[in-house]
């Protein structure tokens, strides 16, 4: 059972990635054009307009796994900065101060920065063609190691 799971983890990783990233564009669209609900920020405003600037482009990148760590690199950053300037003042706790979706794409993108795409991604794609004739360090640095239970 545990093999299954162990060779089953690369796909999952990526669907959860692609979930993560589309949820953030989401976030982000809302937040630049007013749809889906959201309230349209104004346009140059600091720091809404320039988060949802960051939340679409990431977003869009993390979902189709293409640049995928430098984007969730940046995408952790921005939401460690809305926590901890925009809610961590109104109170100590995400639960009191309405920080948990911050909280909660913060540590999903690290653990992309530190995972990579999982094994359905643009840079799995992209990277096979330039490793092909390369020497194929890339492919071996960035495929996901086995992991024994």
């Amino acid at each position: 059972m545990l093999i299954r799971l162990n060779h089953a983890q690369p796909y999952v990783l990526s669907l959860f990635r692609f979930v993560i990233g589309l949820l953030f564009a989401i976030h982000g669209a809302a937040k630049l054009f007013g749809v889906f609900g959201g309230n349209q920020a104004e346009t140059g405003a600091w720091p809404g307009w320039y988060a949802a600037v960051i939340q679409l482009v990431c977003g869009t990148l993390v979902a189709l796994g293409l640049g995928t760590r430098a984007a969730a690199f940046l995408a952790s950053g921005s939401m460690a900065y809305a926590y901890f300037v925009v809610h961590q003042p109104e109170a100590l706790l995400p639960i009191e101060n309405g920080g948990e979706p911050s909280a909660l794409f913060c540590w999903a993108f690290l653990l992309f920065v530190f995972t990579g795409p999982g094994a359905v991604a643009l840079d799995r794609f992209f990277g096979s063609r330039s490793t092909a004739a390369g020497t194929g360090a890339a492919s071996r640095r960035d495929r996901a190691p086995a992991v024994s239970i």
